[in-house]
């Protein structure tokens, strides 16, 4: 057409600081079936920036990579890959998050169906680049059948001299990991490959068992609705009569903080929540503020806060909806979500906790309860199910990655582990079921070894 005859000759060849508006291989590179390689550095730029203005431009050019959380990059993966020629090479350098974010799944999953992963270095905390702010990655694929044998390597702040000399470094250093689909993508040595075969042999995934995990309260305003014991006690003070002073008492309820959560306990720094619920339809009818006086006066005081709070139920004074209400009443775990090692704590008094903090109802929970606050655990989350570490000792325990931890099957236990749970933990008792809940998931000496050195760097 007259236009793109227009477009091709404004195109200069020779003028290095310009762009074209189109791309044509044959017409540029007279390549007509394909590069033999591919090679860059994409942008970075979230598809969701700017009300996803970006994101809606790409949705319906068919990319299978394409989410709509996710970050152009992803996409470059995808267009590089159509412009080889069958078994030419791409390779980029990019942001490692599409290893184990959500938003990289279809990505994950298209260059494990689509590709031959040949090398994969993540350079984790290491810097590539200085003025970058994201962690990179390097990938080499084919296009090809994923003959499921990636060389892969990983660089810390131990060793990041090895960018000196890189290729040696992974010759070293470097292990084969098999990558079959949209799971992430986690470089493991040989011994950690081990492990993980032996408790994904032996367990159930979180997922499958016959638990629920919920957020914390959230309140939309907590200077308003979590307050001091001196608090408390002014309120229950200020009740008029017997009746409102017994009903307001059952009202405030002592809540814990993320902080406050530890593992096997808890230090409750003397806060409570006035439980405003707005009800579980059909079962908990909605709280009256009319009905507590005193209460409706301290929540006065906060009323410009309040009002206008995204979370909030029918009226400004009740909390936002919550369904799983009455699970606060009912023996469960609760964790916060940012640790440095695994804190559960079991509750069987009826404490809440805030949106810092997490909840787990429904069956096995003292067993779980042993599991879960295990260094095994721990270290799988942060070395296999997790999104990768925070800093150098954090994790975030999402419950969206250990949904997919193979926790051992009750039936399992032996009797010496089953004598351990009971209601009174302790840290005491943790180095006897850690021993106990290695040896059920088959793990040897050096592994078990291995294990505490890595948790202790």
């Amino acid at each position: 057409s007259r236009a793109d005859a227009e477009q091709m000759a404004r195109w200069n060849p020779y003028d290095q600081n310009a762009s074209s508006e189109f791309f044509s291989a044959e017409w540029m590179f007279n390549v007509k079936d394909g590069f033999d390689i591919v090679i860059g550095n994409p942008p970075y730029i979230q598809l969701q920036n700017n009300s996803g203005e970006l994101g809606k431009l790409y949705a319906p050019c068919g990319y299978q990579s394409f989410a709509s959380t996710g970050d152009i990059y992803c996409l470059f993966y995808e267009r590089g890959w159509q412009l080889l020629k069958k078994s030419g090479h791409l390779c980029y350098i990019t942001s490692n998050k599409w290893m184990r974010a959500g938003y990289g799944e279809k990505l994950r999953s298209f260059l494990a169906s689509k590709t031959n992963p040949q090398l994969l270095i993540d350079f984790g905390g290491v810097k590539v680049f200085e003025s970058a702010t994201v962690d990179t990655n390097i990938l080499l694929f084919e296009k090809g059948e994923n003959a499921h044998k990636t060389l892969c390597a990983v660089t810390n702040k131990q060793n990041k001299d090895s960018l000196k000399q890189l290729s040696v470094f992974v010759q070293q250093q470097g292990s084969f990991c098999d990558f079959p689909g949209g799971d992430s993508w986690v470089i493991l040595s040989p011994i950690e490959q081990s492990i993980k075969r032996k408790i994904e042999a032996v367990g159930t995934p979180l997922k499958d068992w016959d638990i629920q995990i919920n957020y914390g309260i959230k309140t939309g305003f907590n200077d308003a609705f979590i307050i001091s014991t001196e608090k408390r006690n002014e309120i229950l003070a200020n009740c008029t009569t017997e009746e409102e002073r017994t009903k307001t008492d059952e009202l405030i309820r002592p809540i814990l903080r993320g902080r406050d959560i530890k593992r096997y306990g808890y230090e409750w720094a003397n806060l409570w929540l006035i439980n405003t619920h707005n009800g579980v339809k059909g079962r908990i009818p909605r709280i009256r503020i009319e009905d507590y006086p005193a209460v409706k006066a301290h929540l006065d005081l906060y009323w410009d806060k309040i009002k206008d709070r995204a979370d909030q139920g029918d009226t400004p004074y009740n909390l936002r909806n919550c369904a799983y209400l009455e699970d606060f009443n009912k023996p469960k775990i609760i964790f916060q979500e940012i640790v440095q090692e695994s804190q559960f704590v079991m509750d069987s008094r009826g404490l809440f906790c805030n949106d810092t903090g997490r909840i787990i109802a429904g069956n096995a929970l003292y067993h779980l309860l042993g599991v879960l606050n295990s260094s095994l655990f721990f270290f799988a989350i942060k070395t296999f199910y997790g999104g990768g570490g925070l800093g150098d000792h954090g994790v975030r325990m999402k419950h969206t990655f250990f949904e997919k931890f193979p926790c051992l099957p009750e039936d399992s236990l032996i009797t010496e582990y089953s004598q351990c749970l009971n209601d009174e933990y302790s840290i005491s008792i943790s180095t006897k079921l850690e021993k106990i809940i290695q040896t059920l998931y088959g793990l040897t000496e050096t592994e078990q070894e291995y294990i505490y050195e890595f948790l202790s760097q």
